[in-house]
């Protein structure tokens, strides 16, 4: 039993801290449709910290899934938001700028963006979303349950391809949070 309790943190951070915590989530049902506010903590590695600096942009995503519950399956999914983020640092001008998005952000760079003084105003801006509309009033059946799943992560798979080949297996590149919540199905006043 003492070899069990000794091994129970080793195992517990197999998959590496994630670096970022959902501190706050809450999903109300409005006119409108489903809104999901969110606080964040994110702590940056220094290596995505360093990468920043050089000017190479962070890709985070934010996923809402809504799902109504079944007995005899799965859970359906019954709908599903994305909310694309870019975070670059320009050397020049020594400001940052954080683009937002509900497609991936390519190079293009057709996004509603913002640019602020310093590091922790634009992140600032990261760890909190605000009535996020994930889904259409008639998407929620108000005669059954519905979850919400939630997910905030840093999208390696959009940097360059010499950091996504040094990004696998680093617990440094780990950014990401997930939780689910029951959705209240009594719309909000």
């Amino acid at each position: 039993m003492l070899l069990a309790l000794a091994l129970a943190p080793a195992f517990a951070q197999v998959g590496g801290p994630s670096n970022a915590e959902i501190v706050q989530l809450k999903a109300e049902r409005t006119d409108e449709g489903v809104l999901l506010s969110a606080t964040l903590r994110i702590d940056l590695p220094p290596v995505v910290e360093d990468a920043l600096a050089k000017g190479i942009p962070m890709f985070f995503v934010a996923e809402a899934t809504l799902l109504r519950d079944r007995w005899y399956w799965y859970d359906k999914h019954v709908a599903m938001a994305q909310r694309h983020m870019r975070l670059s640092y320009q050397p020049l001008t020594r400001k940052w700028r954080l683009q937002v998005s509900s497609q991936p952000i390519g190079s293009s760079g057709l996004a509603l963006g913002q640019t602020f003084e310093t590091r922790e105003e634009a992140l600032a801006a990261i760890q909190r979303i605000s009535h996020w509309k994930v889904a259409d009033p008639s998407d929620v059946d108000p005669d059954s349950r519905h979850n919400i799943d939630f997910r905030f992560r840093l999208d390696v798979s959009q940097l360059p391809r010499p950091f996504q080949i040094g990004a696998v297996g680093q617990a440094d590149w780990n950014i990401n949070a997930s939780r689910n919540m029951r959705l209240i199905t009594e719309p909000a006043r």
